[in-house]
């Protein structure tokens, strides 16, 4: 799965897709992102009034959703890396049957070595592992965002994802923002990752009154369906520059190289003098403005 046809071939071959991305973002006109400022609406994940607010940026041109695809380039070697935690609505049976669509030992391997994450959930995953949501939710090391609820797609065609249709696109996201309250992840961040990264200017558009700030990546790990954890490791390290976003998944049954690919890229990276950020404070050092109601 080095090559972008295979990554892109292996988000498609899994079903109903544990995990679609791998550096397949979809129709991205009109995705530049917005002024740096407040978002219109405060997002269904502001902080209480008490906490700092994370983040956000402002809406793109007309309006729409704004997109974040790496931090600046020029204000310190950051790096983040960001892990999908997928679960499509329809994979309650295989997960009864005994499928793992989570990674303890990846999160255990992040706090061992003290490395801040971000972590892209879907609502889903959270009902089915509500304890481990909660966990990585109140873990200072992390922050919990929102991958949707479904892991369906936010476009007419995305890698054979079942298309959301437009007017429940919103709902999808907020339902996920629930499920994510129902866990005990007390305070998720106002960022969005679309299923396989694919998205257009009507996903913009109804995403928009949430006011989230969509997440994408500049670098791919290849880690989805992966078996070798040096070619992913290969291919992270290559690929990362000061102010990368980098995906990866925390899915086991998705992604089984994925936790061993970590333990070669933090040292490397650290070696040469990477700091590993949240990707809240890569958009703050963009000029993001705190998303406050």
């Amino acid at each position: 799965m080095i090559t972008l046809v295979r990554r892109c071939a292996a988000l498609c071959a899994l079903g109903t897709l544990t995990a679609a991305l791998a550096g397949c973002a979809g129709d991205t006109s009109g995705a530049t992102p917005g002024e740096v400022g407040r978002p219109a609406h405060p997002p269904a994940s502001a902080a209480a009034p008490s906490q700092p607010a994370p983040p956000t940026l402002a809406p793109g041109p007309s309006g729409l959703t704004p997109v974040f695809e790496n931090g600046p380039r020029s204000r310190g070697r950051t790096v983040a890396l960001t892990f999908d935690a997928d679960m499509t609505a329809d994979q309650g049976p295989r997960a009864a049957a005994g499928e793992r669509f989570d990674n303890p030992a990846l999160v255990a391997t992040l706090r061992r070595l003290r490395v801040p994450a971000t972590f892209f959930m879907t609502g889903r995953w959270a009902e089915e592992y509500p304890a481990q949501a909660r966990a990585i939710g109140r873990d200072p090391l992390f922050e919990v965002a929102n991958h949707s609820y479904s892991h369906h797609a936010f476009t007419g065609r995305c890698y054979g994802l079942p298309a959301v249709p437009a007017a429940r696109m919103r709902a999808d996201m907020e339902r996920a923002f629930a499920a994510f309250r129902a866990a005990g992840v007390e305070r998720p961040v106002p960022y969005f990752r679309f299923p396989g990264g694919c998205y257009d200017q009507r996903a913009l558009r109804a995403l928009a009154p949430g006011g989230v700030t969509a997440v994408q990546w500049d670098v791919v790990s290849g880690d989805a369906f992966a078996t070798d954890s040096a070619a992913v490791a290969r291919q992270v390290l290559d690929g990362v520059r000061p102010g990368s976003v980098v995906v990866m998944h925390c899915t086991r049954s998705a992604a089984p190289a994925t936790e061993r690919a970590l333990r070669t890229i933090i040292p490397k990276l650290r070696e040469r003098g990477f700091r590993f950020v949240r990707v809240s404070e890569q958009i703050g050092a963009a000029g993001g403005a705190g998303a406050r109601g």
